[in-house]
């Protein structure tokens, strides 16, 4: 995403912990442990220090794991430049308190300048500058459309929402049904059944955005049904890395060990189940994702558990 907004015109100044990574950054202009030797914008700079990040602009471009975010921004905020904006690429809900990440920079930073970018953006395409779209979402056109022009190059089309909580609630939640994709791939299921669980998780994600009074369309454009075709069928998702793992060796432990790299869908799937539940959705595959994970439910049991539910008549939010 640094790419992206240095490509797009920007002077881009990216903060991160590890100083053997800034300094890659840096003088090699490379992040070869996660993007191999692909060449990042000589222009973009990084930095361990986090005032120094703080100072360089009032625009932030949160990228950290979800679950970390309310003990970073609580760290951060005396920093923070007055006006800031604040701009969530974070795909997760908050298991402690069920909230989203934008609920939490609001409640944290006393803002409302806050907005989302979200869709289907695999890091490893990106930084190819493979063409790619993805949707900005905020409580105003006006912050939407600035975070659209921050975001725009010739490979990277940004589209406009004022439906924050639809687009966010489909991130969180496509990460959970890449899971349930990955797991069926594991335990050795083909395409037909990969195709069941995309679409009857996509209805899922309408239904939940329905109940909240988001708008269930958003489920269908690229905040749901982009970035979930992206993370079901790709094997650079990490999410549907680590359920092929979990499907295949039936173990949590396993793979954790094996796929290293944050997978948001494993910490939010009991929080998405505990909001569905709060009004009153029946969310099948979200359900089953979440007692594999917690160890409740085997994949095999779970997925036996899936085929016994009784049919009825097929509607995208009913």
């Amino acid at each position: 995403m640094a790419q992206v907004l240095c490509d797009a015109g920007n002077h881009v100044l990216m903060w991160g912990r590890s100083q053997e990574l800034v300094d890659e950054v840096n003088n090699k202009h490379t992040n070869s442990k996660y993007l191999d030797e692909n060449i990042l914008p000589v222009g973009l700079k990084a930095t361990t220090d986090l005032r120094e990040a703080f100072e360089y602009s009032n625009i932030y471009v949160l990228a950290v794991p979800a679950q970390t975010l309310r003990e970073n921004l609580t760290a951060w905020k005396s920093m923070v430049a007055p006006n800031a904006l604040f701009i969530s690429t974070l795909k997760g809900i908050e298991v402690s308190t069920m909230s989203r990440m934008t609920e939490i920079i609001s409640e944290v930073m006393e803002t409302e300048n806050i907005a989302i970018i979200t869709g289907p953006n695999l890091a490893n395409e990106l930084i190819l500058r493979q063409p790619a779209g993805a949707v900005s979402a905020a409580a105003t056109v006006g912050i939407a459309e600035k975070v659209q022009q921050l975001f725009t190059t010739p490979y990277y089309r940004v589209y406009t929402s004022v439906d924050v909580l639809g687009c966010e609630l489909a991130g969180a939640i496509k990460s959970v049904i890449a899971l349930a994709v990955g797991i069926s791939i594991g335990m050795g299921y083909g395409e037909n059944t990969q195709a069941m669980l995309i679409t009857r998780g996509l209805n899922e994600v309408a239904r939940l955005c329905a109940a909240h009074n988001a708008d269930p369309l958003s489920a269908a454009g690229l905040a749901g049904m982009g970035d979930l075709v992206a993370s079901c069928g790709s094997a650079l998702s990490r999410n549907r890395t680590f359920g092929e793992v979990l499907g295949k060796s039936g173990s949590m432990e396993v793979a954790k060990t094996q796929v290293a790299k944050t997978v948001e869908g494993v910490a939010s799937s009991s929080a998405v189940l505990e909001i569905a539940h709060r009004v009153g959705i029946e969310v099948p595959v979200i359900e089953a994702v979440a007692d594999v994970v917690s160890g409740t439910l085997t994949p095999e049991q779970a997925l036996d558990r899936l085929m016994e539910i009784t049919t009825k008549a097929e509607n995208f939010i009913r």
